[in-house]
């Protein structure tokens, strides 16, 4: 009887548990560069969290230097949460529920186990050499995405003793080329964890994406990081059953990759192997991914070299991070006393049929400030060396025109 009713509690605890923590959660893709249309491996993350903004920071001090989203105001964070280093050497994770042997067990280490990555690897076998080297317990429950200048790009699936390897490259492991993790790793127990209906709808868009070769950062932004859709229900928001007069305009989100902790997303973009590392590419949506319009970073640059945007101002946050949270704030606003309030979204707000939504006049915004870094990045790369000079005259005329921008259509 006392066994029984240890497992009774014990499932009422992980189902508890599963509950909450699916609010502090993530969705992911690596991408080979065989699979990719000019050879270059790709890797994303959604970042969802109760943190309610990021920013970019670019770090010295380590053995290489770095760029990598943090949280806002701490100007010395012990975390980073996705990031990439001098070396081309590119780290993300997102948190793993089914990894951990004991529920019990101590982690919380997980944003300080990418930092400490980012500042002393340079491959992606420096990082599994970094893992086998670190003392026992690791205080981790993670699914790290790595890539490297060589090409190289792998899952780690880690908990506090041990860690199982996923090589995107081995076509035994990823037939097509790519691996999506959510909140669950495949070598955990397949009973708990959470983002499973989200991992079904990433991986369906990642590997049409790849059958149609067409696995670029735009893509992803478009699809992925502004995904509205749920296929257990064979809901797509954007179809526009969702919008006025068929509907109220308001939905409640369930399962979708895009949701209210969804506070970042960045796709860093690798090199060939015959291309220096400084061409890595962070192409970065510091704040939530509907009212957010993306722009690129690269370490390169260093602290100057960041746009004014992305980087923390006098009160600690992202001038461009703090306005898209104000468009959240109007899209989330339904104050009701129901339980989930929290959950419901003004749709129409972000999208509608006449093409005047958030989500839509964003995307505008960053057609044109992406065409501009496209055009300097693609002159770069023929002369074999990133112009500093020139990357900031593109960061300050962006920054004026997404300033400007959201003034006249926002008013903010």
């Amino acid at each position: 009887m006392n066994k029984q009713i240890t497992t009774i509690a014990l499932f009422i605890f992980v189902c508890l548990f599963a509950a909450n923590v699916d609010s502090y959660a993530c969705t992911s893709a690596i991408i080979s560069g065989r699979v990719t249309p000019d050879g270059r491996p790709i890797m994303w993350k959604q970042r969802d969290t109760g943190a309610k903004q990021n920013l970019v920071r670019y770090f010295t001090g380590g053995k290489y230097s770095f760029t990598a989203i943090c949280e806002t105001r701490n100007p010395n964070p012990r975390s980073a949460w996705i990031g990439t280093n001098e070396k081309g050497f590119s780290i993300m994770n997102t948190l793993s529920y089914n990894i951990l042997k004991d529920t019990t067990e101590a982690t919380g280490r997980n944003g300080v186990m990418m930092k400490m990555a980012l500042e002393n690897c340079a491959t992606v076998q420096e990082f599994e050499d970094m893992l086998n080297s670190l003392p026992k317990p690791w205080r981790v429950n993670a699914n790290y995405g790595v890539i490297d200048a060589t090409g190289a790009a792998a899952y780690f699936e880690v908990n506090n003793e041990e860690y199982f390897k996923y090589d995107v490259n081995d076509t035994k492991t990823a037939p097509l080329g790519y691996i999506v993790r959510t909140n669950f790793s495949f070598a955990g127990n397949p009973e708990w964890g959470v983002g499973y209906v989200r991992y079904q709808q990433a991986d369906e868009m990642v590997k049409a994406a790849v059958m149609h070769n067409e696995v670029t950062p735009e893509y992803i932004f478009e699809n992925l990081s502004r995904s509205f859709t749920n296929p257990v229900m064979g809901i797509d928001l954007k179809s526009g059953d969702f919008n006025k007069p068929k509907t109220t305009g308001w939905f409640v989100e369930q399962d979708i990759i895009t949701r209210t902790k969804s506070t970042c997303s960045v796709v860093i973009q690798g090199v060939k192997e015959d291309e220096p590392a400084e061409f890595t590419t962070m192409w970065t949506i510091v704040g939530y991914p509907p009212t957010t319009a993306a722009m690129p970073v690269w370490v390169r640059g260093g602290a100057e070299g960041l746009p004014r945007m992305l980087a923390a101002n006098d009160n600690g946050l992202s001038p461009l991070a703090d306005k898209a949270y104000t468009l959240k704030t109007r899209v989330y606003s339904y104050k009701a006393e129901v339980a989930n309030a929290d959950k419901y979204f003004n749709w129409e707000l972000l999208y509608n049929l006449q093409g005047t939504g958030y989500m839509q006049i964003v995307q505008g915004i960053e057609q044109q400030v992406l065409k501009s870094y496209r055009k300097a990045l693609d002159g770069w790369r023929k002369a074999g060396a990133i112009n500093i000079k020139e990357l900031k005259k593109i960061n300050e005329e962006s920054d004026k025109y997404i300033e400007q921008r959201y003034l006249d259509e926002f008013s903010l």
